[in-house]
């Protein structure tokens, strides 16, 4: 049997982070831990969190906010649908390009597109928006012909990805899909951390998520401490990211 454990969407969130890392250490050993990317952004530990996945070697995909920060671009690559969204987003991404360090930055555009290994037979592809862009959205409602078309075209039997920050698994053309969640900003009105436990034999997949309370007012606090919208910490506290 095969174990793995993957989150992705820490933003900033070193408590969270922290959180998952505990629970990981605490459970029984995994094969390997893989991170899916979008370490900064929204919450005031960008260099902390990458601090501490550097310091692990954990394997991590590029997210669009990584990407966005770690060359410098003009925007994120977030899908912000109202104006006060958008106003708020640019606040953070314009705080967290100026607050990651250059080294950081380094680090960041190393990062891997995407992961691919193979596990009791299984091919495994690792991705932080869909296996097209790093900032498409597959949220579960999509139409099934676009599931369809990424089983039909992506090489792998389990795909896993984030970004959308709202954690699911289903099966589409006998291809699992799995979003890992969110660590540090959910938005599925749990407040908790999340992250996926997968376990893989020669007969099935099977895919746990993990919830995790945290130490949700130091992050909050330190928000509330910056030039950061105090909005960021009213949205973790509702688990509404």
């Amino acid at each position: 049997m095969t174990r793995l454990a993957i989150f992705g969407d820490i933003h900033g969130n070193l408590p969270a982070l922290e959180a998952v890392l505990h629970d990981i250490a605490s459970q029984p050993a995994f094969d390997a831990i893989y991170c899916l990317g979008d370490l900064v952004g929204y919450a005031p530990f960008p260099n902390e969190v990458i601090a501490r996945i550097r310091d692990l070697q954990i394997p991590t995909i590029m997210g669009n906010y990584d990407d966005g920060t770690g060359f410098d671009r003009d925007n994120c690559g977030c899908a912000y649908t109202r104006p006060d969204d958008q106003i708020r987003g640019d606040q953070s991404f314009s705080w967290t390009k100026a607050a990651v360090t250059a080294e950081n930055k380094a680090f960041l555009r190393q990062l891997l597109p995407d992961i691919r290994v193979t596990h009791d037979g299984r091919r495994f592809l690792l991705v932080h928006g869909s296996p097209r862009r790093l900032n498409e959205y597959l949220y579960e409602d999509r139409p099934l012909a676009s599931f369809q078309r990424l089983a039909a075209t992506s090489s792998a039997e389990v795909i896993i990805f984030g970004h959308t920050h709202i954690p699911y698994a289903k099966w589409v053309e006998q291809v699992l899909f799995v979003n890992a969640g969110s660590v540090g900003k959910p938005k599925d009105g749990d407040p908790r951390a999340c992250y996926a436990i997968l376990q893989s034999d020669a007969a099935e997949v099977t895919v746990q998520f993990r919830r995790l309370v945290y130490d949700l007012p130091r992050v909050t606090d330190a928000i509330r401490s910056s030039i950061l919208p105090a909005a960021f910490a009213r949205m973790l506290e509702d688990g509404r990211g």
